[in-house]
């Protein structure tokens, strides 16, 4: 199977099984719509299986981590040593996505599609040493992007047959916020200084650094921006590749996927321009500090539901949506209806 075979097989979520599911949830007694978002995400989860008898299950974090070729022009305070750090932590089951996975029962899968040095622990994907510096050319190779994208597309698959059922996106790769906001500039066709932050905290000659980094690797590129695959082969990363794949993955399997936060935005951003049957697929968590986050939120019409100023990346912040959607399930599963407790149904006014 290619890209194109697998843009052509996703179909829209079934939206009669997620009012199913509001329906349902008007019937426990509480005051309807009372658990606000989560109400919706579950109804999306429903819509995404094609049924209101949902079952959350087990619950994975997909990792992806490589390194960018920009971090050579001074875009982030450290190098690809970091990332090699990072990945090393991922792979003891160290990192904060690892403890904070465990604490909630879901399991953390660690990919290296394209990191400089090798990492223990980590399953080998790796399609670049790094990829390539965007301000002098493009980051990678079309076909080197697609490679990438397939990557997380068949790790759903993968995952869905091992019995996973709810998956969430994270990425590690030092000058991943520049890529990023190059992306969410081209294709939001916004300002470079109005997407982009301070990363990891930059200081003002580092953002200065990274400011003019992008705007020269958007020059030098000139990325299409009514081709999503043009922008991310120029501008882009493996890891955001391999997240546009899991959410791609997502629509063709037929299983929910957590965005993270401001770097899988951009990443779901690409994969609802590739396809835009894909977004019914994608459950936002929280809204990222970094500049660039909320428009894409509107631009992808999502409204986050954890409001925490996380930045930390990793699929942090997807993670900590878990336990929110394991108790709206109990409440949805297991609180008394109205009809249990002979009491007439609150009904709709609007």
């Amino acid at each position: 199977m290619n890209l194109n075979d697998v843009l052509t097989r996703i179909r829209p979520v079934d939206m009669v099984a997620a009012e199913a599911c509001i329906a349902r949830f008007d019937q426990v007694a509480k005051p309807l719509g009372s658990l606000g978002k989560l109400e919706e995400l579950l109804a999306r989860i429903a819509a995404v299986t094609g049924s209101a008898e949902i079952g959350i299950g087990r619950k994975a974090v997909v990792v992806f981590c490589a390194d960018n070729g920009v971090v050579r022009r001074g875009v982030a305070q450290s190098g690809y040593d970091v990332t090699t750090a990072i990945a090393g932590m991922l792979g003891m089951q160290k990192a904060s996505v690892s403890v904070m996975a465990e604490s909630c029962g879901a399991e953390v899968f660690s990919l290296d599609v394209g990191m400089v040095d090798p990492a223990n622990g980590l399953r080998d994907c790796k399609l670049m040493h790094g990829t390539d510096d965007i301000t002098e050319g493009p980051a990678m190779s079309r076909e080197t992007a697609e490679k990438a994208i397939m990557v997380g597309i068949e790790m759903v698959k993968e995952l869905k047959d091992m019995g996973f059922r709810l998956i969430a996106t994270g990425e590690a790769g030092i000058g991943n916020t520049t890529t990023s906001s190059a992306i969410c500039s081209v294709l939001l066709s916004r300002s470079v200084n109005y997407v982009t932050g301070r990363g990891a905290g930059l200081d003002d000659e580092g953002l200065h650094r990274k400011l003019a980094a992008i705007e020269r690797a958007i020059t030098a590129n000139q990325p299409d921006s009514a081709d999503p695959m043009d922008v991310l082969y120029k501008l882009g990363g493996l890891d955001i590749a391999a997240m546009t794949g899991l959410f791609l993955g997502g629509a063709l399997y037929r299983a929910p996927i957590v965005m993270d936060g401001f770097i899988s935005g951009v990443a779901a951003l690409l994969a609802v321009r590739l396809c835009p049957d894909a977004k019914g697929y994608i459950l936002p968590s929280h809204e990222s500090g970094e500049p660039g986050a909320r428009l894409l939120m509107d631009e992808l019409g999502f409204s986050p539901v954890i409001h925490a100023g996380m930045r930390l990346g990793e699929g942090t912040g997807a993670v900590a949506l878990f336990p929110l959607l394991d108790m709206a399930l109990s409440v949805y599963r297991d609180t008394a209806t109205f009809a249990d407790i002979q009491v007439d149904q609150y009904k709709r006014t609007i």
